[in-house]
């Protein structure tokens, strides 16, 4: 595994940006600088994250998401795990 994260990844199992092995890892958001917690889904190149709102959910029990644009800078929360 490279040490940077993938352009796109997502934290639910039924996209298929999902990617087990990257989220085990940790992966850490900066969105337009601060640190974000609640980030359900990025994109890099697209330059945009979509963040949970609080603990609504939707008809189908999945968060409710907010989609925000602007500068996004993924990074791994644990060093070169390799296995």
């Amino acid at each position: 595994m490279t040490d940077t994260p993938p352009d796109r990844l997502a934290a639910n199992p039924n996209s298929p940006f999902y990617d087990e092995k990257a989220l085990e890892r940790g992966v850490g958001v900066r969105f337009k600088g601060v640190e974000k917690t609640n980030v359900e889904e990025y994109c890099v190149s697209e330059g945009w994250v979509r963040l949970s709102a609080g603990k609504t959910l939707d008809r189908a029990g999945n968060p409710m998401t907010v989609k925000l644009k602007g500068t996004v800078e993924p990074y791994f929360r644990d060093p070169s795990a390799e296995v």
